[in-house]
């Protein structure tokens, strides 16, 4: 099993799926959103997953596909969905198998990034920001307890934040710079 995965974790709209992609081509390693990669697998959108199989449901496809990507040979970048961390099981998983970055974005920031989006399914609800609050609440410190870095995604441009990460990474001998 691969041991030197890259894992983005944070809220929804804290920029892991952007990030993930540029990280990837600066360390030429391949990608994965976790999201996407369950779409594909199964033939159908997070929502109707959500609207069929409820959360949990979802979240089983969730553990599913992290196991799967973890035991790919090549060492990847993995952009997990905001919830993963929700299960000890895929804490401790995500954790044993690599770097874990936090991208760590305000409550504001969430709100302004996550305004218009019509495909996340736990934002269909009339009061967007009592849902972020409320997710931020339980998942900052579970993203902060396992997080090897954190790096502010908030209002930087994604190759800033990618810049950021590289330098935590050379910082702590994870990886050379050229």
């Amino acid at each position: 099993m691969a041991t030197d995965h890259f894992f983005l974790i944070g809220p929804m709209g804290a920029g892991k799926s952007t990030v993930g992609k540029q990280l990837a081509k600066a360390l030429n390693r391949p990608f994965f959103d976790i999201d996407d990669e369950i779409v594909e697998a199964c033939g159908a959108d997070i929502q109707w997953i959500f609207d069929v199989e409820g959360e949990e449901g979802f979240r089983a496809r969730e553990t599913s596909m992290l196991n799967k990507l973890i035991a790919e040979d090549a060492s990847s970048i993995i952009a997990t969905g905001g919830g993963i961390v929700m299960r000890k099981d895929n804490c401790s998983a995500i954790v044993t198998s690599g770097t874990v970055i936090y991208l760590m974005a305000s409550k504001a920031q969430l709100y302004e990034r996550t305004k218009r989006d019509k495909k996340r399914p736990l934002l269909q609800v009339q009061d967007r920001s009592a849902v972020i609050d409320k997710l931020f609440d339980e998942r900052h410190p579970v993203y902060e307890s396992i997080a090897d870095l954190v790096v502010t995604s908030g209002a930087s441009q994604s190759y800033t934040v990618v810049n950021d990460v590289l330098t935590q990474l050379a910082q702590k001998t994870i990886i050379e710079l050229p």
